[in-house]
Parts: C-alpha cells; structure tokens; sequence
C-alpha cells in the first residue's frame, strides 16, 4: 500500500490518485523496482486537493492537521480493509499523518519503522519532489533514491498472498 498527501489538480479532477505528473513519476519508480502498479493499492491521506486560486490555476497548498483529521476515518478504513504487508508513506505529510510527528523523512526514509497498521512501514520521498529537484542529475538522483526505497518495500512481501 502506497500512500501520499493528498490529490493533486489533475488527481482531483480525474478522481484517482497519482495519474498526474507525479503518478507518471511513481510508475517509472515502481517499475525499476520491479513492482507491478495494479499489485500497489494507491490512496493520500487527505482525500480533497486543498488549493489556493491563482489567475486560472489552482495551486497546491499543504494540507493542515485539521485537513488530515477530516480524512482520518476514510485512510483507517482503507488500511483495515486492504490488510497492507507493506505500508510505504510517500512523503513527510503521510509520513507524519499515520506513523507520528517525530518521523522525519530525511532521517527515516527506507527504514522498516514499527507501526501497528501493517507488519511493516517503511517512509520515503513524495514522487513530487523528484519533479522538484533543480538540475536533471539531482531529478535522476532523487528517482534512483526513490526506486531503491521502493525495491527496500519490495523485499518485505512474502511469496505467499494473505488470505
């Protein structure tokens, strides 16, 4: 189980999670991890894109506890309904959300840290940030950091499905 912030615009729009320019970047991560994207339940911890408007463009604006507390029941359910293995938290903001304020992402990231919502949880960068980064080699670097997270993930899952 995959989980980030919140939507994006163009999330929010289509309705489902990761389809934008963030989505094409967790696809090419997931694939050099050698893991199948329809194999990964995708959700965010808030459920809304929390935006402000600028001009024409609706701009991401980070989402506040309240904002996280409001989407709490729906990401509990989703967790108690999927029975993740794995729980790979996508950034600090779904990081924080469901494993506590003191991870830190920079500090924890691909680390098996111990949480109560799956047998194993591991943290690590939000796609966007790879789209962040200034020059392409810090892009490229950041993607490999990225897929190597996600191969740590990978090596979690045992061979035999949960009934």
């Amino acid at each position: 189980m995959l989980v980030g912030e919140q939507p994006g615009d163009e999330e929010d729009k289509a309705g489902l999670p990761f389809v934008g320019l963030a989505g094409r970047v967790l696809d090419e991560a997931l694939e050099a991890a050698g893991i199948d994207r329809l194999d990964v339940y995708v959700t965010n911890v808030v459920k809304h894109f929390k935006h402000l408007i600028k001009g024409w463009r609706r701009w991401h604006k980070k989402p506040s506890k309240r904002d996280i507390d409001a989407c709490r029941a729906w990401i509990e359910k989703e967790i108690e309904v999927v029975r993740p293995e794995v729980l790979v938290c996508l950034g600090a903001t779904a990081a924080q959300a469901l494993l506590g304020p003191s991870v830190r992402v920079t500090v924890d990231r691909g680390r098996d840290l111990p949480t109560s919502l799956a047998p194993h949880a591991l943290v690590t960068i939000h796609p966007s940030a790879v789209l962040r980064q200034p020059t392409s080699d810090d892009r490229r670097q950041a993607l490999h950091e990225l897929t190597a997270d996600l191969k740590r993930a990978a090596a979690h899952l045992s061979l035999h499905p949960r009934p």
